[in-house]
């Protein structure tokens, strides 16, 4: 009697899920990509690469290049970085990466056209912007700082402590701010944070320079850093991130092909990855 009991008990554990169980994804699509170099969105139908100077438009079944977007040479686009797409416009993150000192600006296109329809400067402030996002009625922008020797002298660009994540209404003035805990730091070695995008579950999912993980995160009740709840491994080399929101539970992220996989002919990646 008593071990029928037991193996009752037993078999109730192990039929009912555990809460809170580690979240997992399965890489559902692959494309060659040469411009998914720096970040990526996506829409309903396309998805957006983005390198320094280009945003390419891709259709989401088919891997096919629709039209592409890129500024001059000597022009004032630069350095773009990870992308948001809402209500028909491509918001993508932009900084003089790595010249200096630090200036960063939002950059906005048309994502029917691909024409360049706007900008929100944010001057020298914070840092070099990294991600883009709209989440509950507001943007949100991470400014990122570097312990990589690229500042004047060869000091550390910014310190990658001073990494920000700041809230801003949607006309872009500044309500709050929040820092990184020093475990997703750790991680980034001398770099910083370099894509983010707001889940479907209400986390903030984060990604670094170069690791093949992402970072679940939440806001903290008391304090001003980022509280980490997961660290995910993902099929990426860091950089831009982006969830679908016209799929729930699809995000897209890039490979960033190394200089010996280009000497071979190999290219730049996107990967698209459902979240199990």
């Amino acid at each position: 009697m008593k071990k029928t009991v037991f193996l009752s008990i037993l078999m109730f554990f192990v039929l009912i899920p555990v809460a809170g169980a580690a979240v997992q994804f399965k890489q559902i699509a692959e494309f060659n990509v040469p411009e998914a170099n720096q970040g990526i969105g996506v829409d309903e139908h396309y998805f957006y690469a983005i390198d320094n100077r280009i945003v390419a438009k891709y259709e989401k079944q088919t891997g096919k290049l629709i039209s592409k977007w890129e500024g001059e040479k000597d022009g004032p686009i630069i350095h773009l970085d990870s992308a948001a797409v809402f209500d028909g416009k491509i918001y993508c993150a932009h900084s003089n990466w790595s010249e200096w000192p630090m200036t960063s600006s939002i950059e906005i296109w048309d994502a029917k056209t691909m024409e360049h329809i706007g900008n929100h400067s944010f001057g020298i402030h914070w840092g070099s912007a990294t991600w883009v996002d709209w989440h509950e009625g507001h943007w949100w922008v991470a400014f990122a700082n570097y312990d990589r020797p690229y500042g004047p002298n060869g000091t550390p660009y910014g310190h990658k402590i001073c990494t920000t994540i700041v809230k801003f209404t949607d006309n872009w003035h500044w309500l709050e701010a929040w820092t990184l805990p020093k475990k997703i730091l750790d991680r980034l070695e001398d770099m910083s944070n370099s894509g983010g995008s707001w889940g479907p579950d209400g986390f903030l999912y984060l990604s670094g320079h170069d690791p093949a993980e992402v970072y679940k995160c939440r806001l903290p009740k008391a304090g001003s850093v980022i509280e980490l709840v997961e660290i995910i491994p993902l099929n990426i080399r860091g950089q831009g991130i982006a969830w679908d929101r016209s799929e729930p539970g699809v995000l897209y992220g890039i490979i960033r092909a190394t200089k010996q996989e280009r000497e071979k002919g190999e290219t730049h990646k996107v990967i698209v990855s459902k979240q199990q």
